[in-house]
C-alpha cells in the first residue's frame, strides 16, 4: 500500500531527471545558453535610439555657414557626414541602396540668401522605411531652431539669430512619408515567418524520419547526398511561395501596404532566402536526434535572426560588433531586400549587394549539411 507521499520515491525520481538532463546535453545547453544570449543581446546591441546615422551631403555652397550648419547637425549626436557628394542623382541612389539614412541638400544661394535674412531653404531627405530608426533624428532637427549658427550671426548678423530659426528647414521623409509602422512591419514578417518556418519544418520532417526508422531505409538506397538534399527542399520551397502569397495578399489590401518593386524581382531573391533557410534546417537535422532538439536549434538560431536583422529594433542603433553579427544572418539581408523592392521600387541592380551574402550563406550552410549527411551514410 502507498503512502500519501514519499519524500524517498520523490528523491529517487528528483535525480532520475537530473540524470536524463545530463545525458540530454544539448537540451541543457539551450536551457543555459539561450537565457544568455537574451541577456548579452537585450543588455548591449539592442537600442532603440540609433546615433551617428550615415548622412551624405550634396553642398553647392562653400561658405562658413554651411560648414557650421553640417557641424550643427553633426553635433545632435543623430547625423554622422560619411559622404560629400556634387550632385543629388548620387545622393539619392544612396538613399535608395539603403546606404545613407539621411541626404542633406545646401543650395548654392544659401550664404547670400541667409546674410539677406530671407531664410534660405535647406533640404533634408530621410530614408523612413523604417520610422523608428529615423524618428527621434528628425525630432532633433526641430530643437536646433536658434541654435542653428548662433557662433556665426554676430556683429551685423546679430538680427538674424533670434526665433524663428534663420533657416529653413524642408524635411523629406521619403518611401514612408506619415511614417506608417505597418508599411515597415508587415513586409518584414514575411522574413520572419519564413525563417522560422522553413528551418523548423526541414528539422523536423528529417529527424522525424530517423526517429520512425525510414532513414535507414533511404540510406539504403543508392539516392546521392545532394539529391536527397534536393529533394527535401523543393517542396517547402513552394510551401513558402504560398505563405508568400498569403502575407503580400493580407499586405496589400488589409493593411495597404504600397508595392512599388516587381514581384518577379521579388520572386528570385525569395528562391536565394528560402534555400538558404532550409539548407539551415537541413544541417540542424544532420545535428539533432530527435525532433525536441530540432525544434530547439530553430529557436536558439530564430532568436538571434530577429533581434539582430533589423525587423524589430534599428539595425544601426546596435553597437559595431552587434552589426558584424547580424549581417551574417540570411533575414537581415532580406528585409533590406523585401522593403527596398515594396517600398522604394528597387531592382536587380539595387538588390545585388544584398543578394550576394544570401548565396553566400547558402553555399556554406548546404556544405555542411551534405557533409554531415555523407557521414551519416558512413
Amino acid at each position: 500500500m502507498k503512502t500519501a507521499f514519499s519524500w524517498p520515491r520523490f528523491v529517487a525520481v528528483l535525480l532520475k531527471e537530473f540524470v536524463q538532463m545530463r545525458r540530454d546535453r544539448l537540451t541543457f545547453a539551450m536551457i543555459v545558453g539561450i537565457p544568455i544570449v537574451q541577456l548579452l543581446l537585450f543588455g548591449y546591441a539592442i537600442n532603440t535610439d540609433p546615433k551617428a546615422l550615415p548622412t551624405a551631403v550634396v553642398s553647392f555652397d562653400a561658405s562658413p555657414y554651411s560648414r557650421s550648419f553640417i557641424a550643427s547637425l553633426q553635433n545632435t549626436g543623430y547625423f554622422a557626414v560619411t559622404d560629400t557628394l556634387a550632385d543629388e542623382a548620387a545622393a539619392d541612389r544612396l538613399l535608395d541602396l539603403g546606404e545613407v539614412q539621411f541626404v542633406v541638400v545646401i543650395p548654392s544661394d544659401f550664404s547670400r540668401r541667409l546674410v539677406r535674412g530671407e531664410r534660405p531653404t535647406l533640404l533634408i531627405a530621410a530614408d523612413a522605411t523604417d520610422p523608428s530608426a529615423t524618428g527621434n533624428a528628425l525630432a532633433a532637427l526641430a530643437g536646433l531652431g536658434s541654435q542653428l549658427l548662433q557662433h556665426d550671426l554676430t556683429g551685423p548678423l546679430a538680427r538674424l539669430a533670434p526665433t524663428p530659426s534663420p533657416i529653413d528647414l524642408r524635411i523629406q521623409r521619403r518611401y514612408n512619408p506619415e511614417g506608417v509602422t505597418q508599411y515597415n512591419i508587415v513586409p518584414g514578417l514575411m522574413g520572419t515567418i519564413l525563417t522560422m518556418t522553413m528551418i523548423m519544418m526541414t528539422g523536423l520532417a528529417m529527424t522525424r524520419e530517423r526517429e520512425r526508422g525510414t532513414m535507414e531505409n533511404l540510406l539504403a538506397t543508392p539516392v546521392r547526398p545532394i539529391e536527397v538534399m534536393a529533394g527535401k527542399i523543393a517542396p517547402f520551397i513552394i510551401v513558402g511561395y504560398l505563405q508568400v502569397a498569403v502575407i503580400l495578399t493580407a499586405a496589400r489590401f488589409l493593411f495597404e501596404v504600397p508595392m512599388i518593386g516587381s514581384l518577379v524581382t521579388l520572386s528570385v531573391a525569395l528562391v536565394v532566402f528560402l534555400a538558404a533557410n532550409l539548407a539551415v534546417g537541413f544541417t540542424f537535422s544532420t545535428l539533432a536526434k530527435n525532433q525536441l532538439q530540432a525544434m530547439q536549434m530553430t529557436f536558439f538560431f530564430f532568436l538571434p535572426s530577429i533581434l539582430l536583422s533589423g525587423f524589430m529594433f534599428p539595425f544601426r542603433g546596435m553597437p559595431h560588433w552587434a552589426q558584424k553579427v547580424g549581417e551574417v544572418f540570411p533575414l537581415t539581408h532580406f528585409l533590406r531586400i523585401v522593403r527596398g523592392i515594396l517600398l522604394k521600387g528597387n531592382g536587380f541592380a539595387e538588390i545585388s549587394h544584398e543578394l550576394w551574402p544570401l548565396g553566400l550563406f547558402f553555399v556554406v550552410a548546404a556544405g555542411i549539411a551534405l557533409n554531415r549527411y555523407r557521414e551519416t551514410l558512413d
